[in-house]
């Protein structure tokens, strides 16, 4: 397969493609969203070629979960070599030695300096869901705090704290009680809707405003939040947003949890989003591009802070030693080469788009950290107001020129490739996605 540049031979989608999709229009789970109809077949390195032999670059990942591109020779060669060796066995009731190595690995490259101690599950959701049994159990408390445009999964108490789109927690309620939301702070459009000019929203005024009218802060738990929203928009807070919440988290004895699931694993340039802000957790929650696309969530606490004991909570698969091999083998190569590449290649993107707003009409804004870039589309400069069509319209059409992107928050495309991806991978999406942006302004 060649994996660097994108070819379609067919129309889309093909006649292969077109039968997968009839069987899964009858029998899969229509809770699924799917912004164009992809039936990938292969991957390598860059490239996803679909069930009728189109080849696509890929500019989602997996959603940021193929750190290090698909089937990387190096990750592929550890799953074998532990699958041929042991396949299953629960660290919930036995040993492993990839489980210990790997939980010393975590412990090593989280941030801070203190003893930590790492739980393992499958997914990013279960990771928060531990994260968010621990706090209470560790502080006796039972309340929280999140953020509006967060989003942290999608089981109950996860989905509690998730506030990304009204239609992930339409028809389940209740969800669990104590979960208070507050804006998030982002610099291009006000969290709760002022006007361009007229935003004073204040994060931490917010939540300080809560504790003396409605949330008893010694009722707290934890305050959760991503360093970089990814749902929501990829928007990069303010540089003191999170050193001021540490403080805030500090003064009433409240736990601050990191949601790095997307954001983490070297996607911004540094291992961990929080780096770029000089602000460390008590709770780090790790997933997607942890172990290259195998399943695997990890919670990092501070040692005293994972105080409970045997039987408190666990997972029959979480921690498999597959996931654990290829996890081990991605930290690996993220640490030697493509953490690195990943800031170097989001440098070069973002001074690629930046004169966009100039030339494009649609285009609001241009933001990012390292492989995690979003580019906001709008029907007025002036106005900031979100172009919901367009974005959908840019992604389609992306699509069929073989550009696998996706949206994120109310109108942006997001740029999330692996952090393998190279120049002329970029110089190609992009201009691939400038063709389309200037079909939408038509």
């Amino acid at each position: 397969m060649d994996n660097r540049l994108p070819e379609i031979k067919t129309p889309l989608p093909g006649p292969e493609a077109a039968k997968v999709l009839a069987l899964d229009h009858k029998y899969v789970s229509p809770s699924y969203t799917r912004d164009y109809p992809l039936v990938a077949r292969r991957g390598e390195g860059m490239i996803v070629e679909d069930v009728d032999g189109n080849r696509f670059l890929d500019f989602s990942a997996g959603i940021a979960v193929v750190s290090t591109g698909h089937c990387h020779p190096d990750v592929v060669r550890a799953i074998q070599r532990q699958a041929e060796t042991l396949i299953h066995m629960s660290g919930t009731d036995f040993y492993s030695p990839l489980l210990a190595e790997l939980a010393q690995k975590m412990a090593q490259i989280a941030p801070g300096n203190f003893a930590k101690r790492v739980y393992f599950g499958n997914s990013g959701t279960e990771a928060v869901e531990a994260a968010m049994k621990l706090a209470r159990y560790h502080t006796k408390r039972h309340r929280f705090i999140a953020f509006l445009g967060s989003f942290h999964g999608r089981t109950f108490g996860s989905l509690s704290l998730t506030a990304s789109k009204a239609v992930q927690r339409n028809g389940f309620g209740p969800l669990l009680s104590g979960v208070s939301h507050v804006p998030y702070p982002n610099p291009y459009r006000c969290a709760i809707g002022h006007k361009p000019g007229e935003c004073d929203c204040d994060p931490i005024g917010f939540i300080e405003k809560l504790f003396k009218t409605a949330v008893p802060p010694e009722e707290v738990a934890a305050i959760v939040v991503e360093p970089v929203q990814g749902e929501g928009g990829y928007i990069i807070p303010p540089r003191n947003f999170l050193s001021r919440l540490r403080s805030l988290a500090d003064r009433h004895g409240i736990l601050l949890i990191f949601d790095e699931v997307q954001c983490g694993m070297g996607r911004t340039g540094k291992m961990w989003a929080c780096e770029h802000f000089g602000t460390v957790p008590d709770i780090l929650v790790a997933a997607k591009g942890i172990a290259s696309g195998m399943p695997l969530g990890v919670m990092v606490a501070r040692a005293e802070v994972m105080n409970w004991g045997p039987g408190a909570h666990a997972s029959t698969f979480g921690g498999n030693p597959v996931s654990c091999a290829a996890a081990m083998e991605t930290i690996r190569l993220l640490e030697e080469k493509y953490i690195a590449n990943a800031a170097r290649m989001g440098e070069y993107i973002l001074a690629r788009l930046a004169n966009w707003p100039e030339k494009h009409p649609i285009v609001g804004d241009v933001r990012g950290l390292g492989l995690m870039v979003a580019v906001e589309l709008v029907k007025s400069q002036q106005t900031r107001e979100p172009h919901l069509e367009a974005r959908k319209k840019v992604v389609y059409r992306a699509f069929e020129k073989g550009v696998l992107l996706l949206g994120c928050g109310e109108s942006a495309v997001r740029f999330m490739p692996p952090l393998i991806v190279e120049r002329e991978q970029i110089d190609h999406a992009l201009a691939v996605l400038e063709r389309c942006i200037s079909e939408a302004e038509r």
